[in-house]
């Protein structure tokens, strides 16, 4: 149960994206959620299974650590944001340059930013 923790907190993260950006445009929270969010939920899904591949190769006889900033949550964050951009492209949805930009910062700042506190306060 508690490594799963780490992916709930990256998967509620996304969710408050999400969230923000479409209160951010005036659009209905709640009815468009699903709409927004299924792209970034399959890239972050991605994300941690790369990851979880990953790691295994680079830190080899050390246990997956999802609170990890490398290589975890760089690959998690570079997952949601390339997965969760090529999803959108596919199903038509937008994907402006100022809108990568401003995903790929809050995402970074969700994705990494808990794992730097909780590295900082171990």
């Amino acid at each position: 149960m508690k490594r799963l923790v780490p992916l709930v907190v990256d998967l509620l993260l996304v969710i408050l994206f999400c969230a923000i950006g479409r209160r951010s445009h005036d659009e209905a929270v709640l009815t468009g959620l699903l709409k927004t969010l299924w792209p970034f939920a399959i890239g972050l899904a991605a994300g941690w299974a790369v990851a979880y591949a990953v790691a295994g190769r680079i830190r080899a006889g050390v246990r997956f650590d999802g609170t990890a900033l490398w290589p975890t949550g760089i690959l998690v964050w570079l997952g949601t944001l390339v997965g969760g951009m090529l999803l959108r492209v596919i199903s038509g949805q937008g994907t402006a340059p100022s809108f990568v930009v401003v995903a790929a910062t809050v995402l970074a700042l969700f994705l990494l930013g808990w794992r730097a506190a909780v590295k900082a306060l171990n």
